[in-house]
């Protein structure tokens, strides 16, 4: 059957999309005019580590850590490894912590492998920030855009409606120790189960190396092995963007549902033939600063609780984790298709 393009418009979505739209505030990162610099903010020095330097969704997240920096005085940079290799990134938290900073913020490949090194951290006095990371234990904070199962079925709701309710979907992630991937797709799968009972997942999750000429590969050899494949969920950014390559080339865009986390920037190509149908995502940018936010709080003596605003959109009301006590989430996915691309210029 030839797939429904547009879908779900859940209320929580209207209420974020209606947010966002009002202007450049989500789509330029707005920074204030730097307040005059205190002695604590100018010598404070903090520095956000990232999955892998050089894709769209990380150069974004940069462009918050600069309107962070402008905004507070604070010495605020962006650093990552050249691969999602989460023994790289290991290393630059250890290099971090023989240079003195005052905060580390990071986005993990592997949250496991980080805490000992986390642990060192905050035994030098470092403030740590996580994201993507909800269950880190040795942590001061981590910080998610939402509550991860929820946003999973959000995605879920909108690839059952667009494969009709029924059929065979399968399911990539970066890497299986990427905790909001994992989680994101349990989301999924648990939603798929609870309400979409003929909607059913192949296999475990695949591991796309938060690359995309691995999700293109990998997407050519899965339809080899399910020709009646009809979902395929992504969750690193680059993961739409090599499954797209690949229904595109093989003339699948009317029999092959296609959603899951992205940029329009990395995107939209394929958003446009058809290749994929929606992408969701939070401001990369929005997160950064809303680290970095965390970091000056704790460095100023202060907490998190419920309801704390961090002056950020989607991260006006923030929530503790039923699950961990240094966890908590805003309220920050967006959900895009051909009919609202124009207003998420990155």
């Amino acid at each position: 059957m030839k797939k429904t393009k547009y879908g779900v418009a859940l209320a929580a979505t209207a209420l974020v999309l209606s947010a966002c739209a009002g202007g450049a505030a989500e789509t330029e990162v707005a920074a204030e005019a730097p307040a005059e610099e205190t002695a604590a903010s100018s010598d404070l020095r903090f520095v956000n580590v990232v999955k892998l330097t050089g894709v769209g969704w990380f150069d974004r997240m940069d462009e918050g850590i600069v309107a962070f920096a402008s905004e507070t005085g604070i010495d605020a940079t962006q650093t990552g490894a050249d691969d999602a290799s989460p023994e790289k990134q290991v290393r630059i938290v250890e290099d971090l912590i023989a240079q003195g900073v005052n905060a580390i913020t990071v986005v993990p490949n592997s949250p496991e492998s980080l805490e000992g090194v986390f642990q060192k951290a905050r035994d030098a006095g470092i403030i740590i920030v996580t994201h993507e990371a909800s269950a880190q234990k040795n942590a001061d904070a981590n910080i998610e855009a939402f509550d991860n199962a929820a946003y999973g079925a959000t995605i879920m709701d909108n690839l059952a409606e667009c494969m009709g309710g029924e059929g065979e979907y399968v399911a990539f992630v970066g890497q299986v120790t990427a905790a909001s991937h994992m989680e994101w797709v349990a989301g999924a799968l648990a939603q798929a189960e609870a309400e979409y009972p003929g909607v059913v997942r192949m296999e475990e999750p695949l591991e796309s190396k938060e690359d995309a000429n691995v999700a293109y590969e990998q997407t050519k050899e899965l339809l080899k092995k399910y020709p009646n494949l009809k979902g395929i969920q992504g969750s690193s950014a680059n993961d739409v963007v090599g499954v797209g390559q690949a229904i595109e080339e093989l003339g699948l865009q009317d029999s092959v549902c296609v959603m899951g986390t992205s940029l329009p920037s990395m995107a939209g190509k394929y958003l446009e033939t058809g290749a994929i149908d929606k992408i969701f995502f939070w401001d990369p940018a929005v997160a950064g600063q809303a680290m970095m936010k965390i970091a000056q709080l704790l460095a100023d003596g202060g907490s998190l609780s419920a309801g704390t605003d961090l002056g950020l959109t989607g991260y006006e009301n923030l929530q503790q984790s039923a699950t961990t006590a240094t966890s908590w989430y805003g309220e920050a996915w967006v959900i895009v298709d051909m009919a609202n691309i124009a207003d998420y210029p990155f």
